[in-house]
């Protein structure tokens, strides 16, 4: 391993070491002043940091205080109800969609040349869905994912959609609006990401199903599927943590989520900067604990593929004096 590292790069000797710390002091102690000069007195001096803006924020006692968390209560639970919907939308989106793109591709390498005239029908109809796949991925990927829901909204708004009754929950309209612009997005780029992790295992995997019967759709559901969403797990964690922030686009409809709703209270208490910190660190939170939620099943997938400890054989001599 030493001799690896030392083809890698050098290691540094004392006097680098000496010169990485005084520079990474000297660093931090020059971060440390700007923030006081550039960022704390110039707050400082405009009553940025008062009790009087923070205070509703952060003092039980105020008057606003219970009234204003009770406002961002309902900004979070529309934030976090339109998010879970369009996670799992997407998922599933995502899912069919880059099983739909693989299955394809592998068919079209068929001729069919056996079913005569048929074939040639069957051949125009998988290039014909291959195409259009392939161009709603192109199409949906490439726009703002805000005309998306902007648009979705303007052609439910012309059909008259009403809120949505399910029996055991009611989901407002506005609601699976936004929802459908947010799963039309994510869910072609989370197929574009299974369709990656499908296509970048090696030959061998695919070839190993073939020659022990298994059909491409069975090949695809046992062999290649799961391994897609271990390999491409951080990726798609990354993508869940987008859908959870573009719910804020949710302003283009009037979706009261928690930014809408903290720019009301913005209007009538005047704290911007408190209130975006405060929602910020809030945001921050949530998308950190998704990357360790990422973290701990990738773990538990690793341990999970892991072979258990097979007993090892008795030594020649054991055996022999037992026989």
């Amino acid at each position: 391993m030493s001799n690896q590292q030392a083809v890698l790069y050098d290691a540094p000797g004392p006097r680098a070491r000496r010169v990485t710390i005084i520079v990474s002091i000297v660093a931090a102690v020059l971060a440390v002043v700007g923030a006081y000069f550039f960022v704390y007195v110039p707050l400082e001096e405009k009553g940025q940091l008062s009790m009087e803006l923070w205070g509703p924020l952060i003092d039980p006692s105020n008057e606003n205080f219970d009234q204003l968390w009770q406002r961002f209560g309902e900004g979070f639970k529309a934030t976090l109800i339109a998010a879970s919907l369009a996670i799992v939308c997407s998922l599933i989106v995502g899912t069919a969609l880059a099983i739909a793109r693989v299955q394809l591709k592998a068919v079209m390498k068929r001729r069919f040349g056996d079913m005569g005239g048929l074939g040639l029908v069957v051949r125009a109809l998988v290039v014909t869905l291959n195409f259009i796949t392939r161009l709603c991925v192109e199409v949906f990927r490439g726009i703002p994912v805000v005309i998306t829901i902007f648009f979705v909204w303007v052609l439910l708004s012309q059909a008259g959609a009403e809120d949505l009754d399910l029996g055991f929950i009611t989901i407002p309209a506005l609601t699976y609006t936004l929802v459908i612009g947010l799963t039309i997005y994510n869910g072609v780029v989370i197929g574009e990401i299974l369709r990656s992790g499908m296509e970048g295992l090696p030959s061998g995997q695919r070839e190993a199903a073939d020659a022990i019967g298994l059909s491409t759709f069975q090949t695809l559901y046992i062999v290649l599927m799961p391994q897609a969403f271990r390999i491409m797990l951080p990726a798609l964690i990354s993508q869940l943590v987008v859908v959870l922030k573009d719910t804020s686009l949710g302003f283009i409809i009037t979706y009261e989520e928690i930014l809408r709703v903290a720019g009301q209270t913005i209007q009538f208490l005047g704290n911007g900067i408190q209130t975006y910190v405060v929602i910020g660190t809030i945001y921050i939170i949530i998308n950190y604990a998704l990357s360790k939620l990422a973290e701990y099943v990738q773990r538990r997938l690793a341990r999970g593929r892991r072979s258990p400890k097979q007993a090892a054989p008795a030594p020649p001599a054991a055996v022999a004096a037992d026989a």
